[in-house]
């Protein structure tokens, strides 16, 4: 039985208030707790919701990332008034009858058909009796017809001569053969490269064409025409290896790629494109490396000098800092974590979203008026620096009044911003330099529409044969160089150029070529 307050000693109470204090401190502690991961999970489901949202733009909002900022538009209501709504339905009808009248009535002709295009005419006359009648004019109709692609046999016949005297055999020489004792042309290895690779048609669905055309070729067949082939553009593919790494200034990103893995019964190994693009000559490379370590970055990226630009990904932090490399950062890449923020703070991050906007009308200002480097370096310092030193003093106000949650959406972009702010300015050096990557992510577009296609390489020595095509592919679409035509004369040419002149057949040089 507990003794009364009362009769307890000084020394007593003393010791019983320590064990309440203790006991209150104890209860306080789990309080805390309990709040503080009350304020986690708050967090959490916070930042679910965001994600939900920003999911749901994607699936079914607009999925374009352009900000047009706002236009005091006013929103349509659900629902309308029956009078409004009988008298907009009579306008639109009245609209639609004109419009239907007026199609039928005039004809705004239609586009113009190439010139170089071969034409089959074909001269229709009246019926009937045309003796006592002159002929008046004509009427001309166009139509673009197609023809399937056409297979055919190249047939060399080499004639043997032998000397009266019956002392050896005389023949004419075999042209170069692509693929020695093949029986494909460079023509057709061509049209398999390009169609799996520019136009992303696997090489089973190439098999059932030729199905269709009554020519049996075996899968194994085609395979191992289209791996010759890339051995042998893997060997313009190294000089191109070789001088990427001399370039000053560099775009470089990175997109996965599925690989067959011994190694990993069942499962494909996730290996990665490293892109490199020189924004001054229009040059690409596409480098396979198995994996996304800063270590697979130095494959090309090790003795470079110059003008690196990149996304935020940390490989490329320790290389931007080495000697001899000045890194920039990709303001498109900080446009889209505020655009990702507008369903978490949409007032902060439009504001932001409207000072990018503002800069990248200055580039385009600047390609309208095709300025040359100097002309567009003074125009960013006239006009771009300005809107860059005021939206620096807005980020930091915001985030030195706490007005942003660090860990919010918003405040993750405000911190991938700030953390990258000198990176981000540093384009306004140079006119030469880009506000940002978007010229390599262009040239990865065509991989990404090919792994939907074939879904994985059947090897990493595949996935890295296939990097130089894919390399001079991109290039060709860079110089507006149509891929077969380049691919065949280089195919063609390739063994017997002279090595000192192997670089001619890169696709930038392939007009200047054809010309000479």
């Amino acid at each position: 039985m507990q003794e009364p307050l009362e009769n307890l000693t000084k020394e007593q109470l003393l010791a019983l208030l320590e064990i309440q204090e203790k006991s209150l401190q104890k209860e306080a502690k789990k309080l805390a707790k309990v709040e503080g991961d009350l304020a986690k999970r708050e967090h959490r489901i916070s930042e679910l919701e965001f994600q939900l949202a920003y999911y749901k733009r994607l699936a079914f909002g607009q999925k374009r990332e352009r900000f047009e900022g706002d236009k005091d538009q006013m929103s349509l209501p659900f629902e309308m008034e029956a009078e409004k709504a009988e008298k907009q339905e009579g306008e639109l009808k009245e609209k639609l009858t004109y419009e239907r009248r007026k199609r039928t009535s005039a004809h705004k002709g239609r586009m113009a058909l190439p010139d170089h295009l071969p034409v089959e005419e074909i001269k229709i006359y009246p019926e009937g009796d045309l003796t006592d009648m002159v002929c008046i004019g004509e009427e001309v109709t166009d139509e673009l017809e197609y023809e399937p692609a056409k297979y055919y046999i190249k047939r060399y016949i080499r004639y043997k001569y032998a000397p009266k005297n019956k002392e050896g055999v005389v023949i004419g020489a075999l042209p170069e053969r692509v693929i020695e004792k093949g029986i494909p042309g460079a023509g057709l290895l061509a049209s398999i490269l390009v169609d799996k690779y520019q136009d992303h048609l696997p090489l089973y669905r190439q098999i059932q064409r030729f199905k269709r055309a009554e020519i049996p070729i075996a899968s194994s067949t085609l395979e191992g025409w289209t791996r010759q082939s890339l051995k042998i553009i893997d060997i313009l593919y190294q000089y191109l290896l070789e001088d990427i790494r001399s370039k000053g200034y560099l775009q470089s990103d990175e997109s996965t790629i599925k690989v067959m893995d011994p190694n990993k019964k069942g499962k494909t190994h996730k290996g990665y494109y490293w892109v490199h693009h020189c924004p001054i000559d229009g040059t690409v490379l596409f480098d396979y490396q198995p994996g996304r370590s800063r270590e697979a970055a130095k494959h090309v990226l090790a003795d470079f000098k110059g003008y690196l630009q990149t996304d935020g990904y940390v490989a490329y932090d320790k290389i931007g800092k080495r000697e001899g490399v000045t890194h920039l950062n990709c303001w498109a890449h900080a446009r889209r974590e505020f655009d990702k923020a507008k369903d978490n703070d949409k007032e902060r991050a439009e504001k932001a979203l409207t000072f990018i906007q503002k800069l990248h009308a200055i580039e385009a200002n600047a390609r309208q008026r095709e300025l040359n480097p100097k002309e567009r370096k003074a125009l960013r310092l006239e006009e771009s620096l300005p809107v860059i030193n005021e939206f620096g003093k807005w980020l930091f106000q915001q985030m030195k009044q706490q007005l942003v949650l660090p860990k919010s959406p918003i405040g993750k972009a405000f911190l991938y911003t700030m953390n990258r702010w000198d990176q981000l300015s540093t384009y306004l050096y140079d006119g030469i330099l880009e506000i940002d990557n978007n010229l390599v992510e262009n040239a990865i577009r065509p991989l990404a529409l090919g792994r939907k296609n074939y879904l994985f390489a059947g090897s990493h020595d595949a996935a890295q044969r296939a990097a130089g095509i894919y390399s001079f592919f991109a290039t060709c679409k860079k110089h507006e160089v149509n891929p077969y035509e380049w691919l065949k004369y280089t195919l063609e040419n390739i063994m017997t150029i002279n090595h000192k002149d192997i670089r001619d057949l890169y696709p930038q040089n392939y007009k200047k070529l054809k010309k000479g």
